[in-house]
Order: structure tokens, then C-alpha cells, then sequence
């Protein structure tokens, strides 16, 4: 089942169960899909609705820190919670081992031996951890792997 698919059954089902924080923050979820469907006249994949969603994220968290630095815990609460609804569509993210094994995988698939192969080797990376790993983790780790 596709990732919008998912997001329209769980928004039917928090329809039934009454649920209306979730409802409201999946309304949101296909809003930002749709917006962005309708402004390129492309159909999103599920790497793209990730891409999103990891958007949407990062959006909050930085909204959490505004408001707590602005002494507003109350809309600092509401942003946490809606990053525990959009949270639930995005794959686990990958922990540093896994990160490293597919940077020597790529690193023996692209053959990049230094500094100056870094763009070709996240070239490689950036799709095949899209949504599974924060990409300036993985790019600090290629730059130490191909360092040292």
C-alpha cells in the first residue's frame, strides 16, 4: 500500500473514531501533498511524500524551539504533538552502523577513494537513504570515512 493510500485510510478511520487532532494533521500531511502535486503537475511517489513529511518535521521541531525560547509552552505542546502524528508515516530512521554500511557499499560500488569523490558518493547515498537516515549525519560520516 502506497504512502498517500495509507494517509487517506488512516484519515477515513480518524473520520469514524472521531479522532480530530489526528484528522486535522493528516488533513494537513495531503494538503502539503496535493499543494506540491498541483504546483509541479506531477504525481508524488513515496520517496517524495517522505521528503515531505521529513519537511513537515523539521518545520515543528524548529517551531518547538521558538516557542519554548518564547516562554509559550502551551503551542510548543501542540507542535510536539503533531510530530508524533506525522512521525507515524516516516520509515525508522537507521542508526550510525547502518549508515556506515551503506556508505562502504556505495564507497565500493563508486570507487571513491578521497575528498573530491565526496559528490559522487552522495549522489549514490542521497536516494537510497532518503527518509532513513538525516542526510547532514551521513554527509559528516562520508566526510570522515573518506578523510581517514
Amino acid at each position: 500500500m502506497s504512502l498517500k493510500q495509507r494517509l487517506t485510510d488512516d484519515m477515513k478511520a480518524a473520520m469514524k473514531s472521531g479522532d480530530k487532532h489526528s484528522l486535522g494533521v493528516i488533513r494537513l500531511i495531503n494538503a502539503a501533498i496535493k499543494q506540491r502535486e498541483v504546483d509541479e503537475r506531477i504525481e508524488l511517489d513515496d520517496t517524495a511524500v517522505i521528503a515531505i513529511l521529513d519537511k513537515m518535521i523539521k518545520q515543528r521541531r524548529d517551531s518547538v524551539t521558538q516557542y519554548t525560547a518564547g516562554a509559550r509552552e502551551d503551542l510548543a505542546a501542540i507542535e510536539r504533538e503533531e510530530i508524533v502524528v506525522i512521525e507515524r508515516y516516516v520509515p525508522a530512521k537507521m542508526d550510525e552502523a547502518g549508515i556506515t554500511a551503506a556508505i562502504d557499499a556505495a564507497i565500493a560500488e563508486t570507487g571513491a577513494a578521497g575528498p573530491a569523490d565526496m559528490g559522487k558518493l552522495m549522489a549514490v547515498l542521497k536516494p537510497k537513504l532518503a527518509g532513513q537516515a538525516d542526510m547532514g549525519q551521513v554527509s559528516t560520516l562520508v566526510k570522515q570515512r573518506l578523510a581517514g
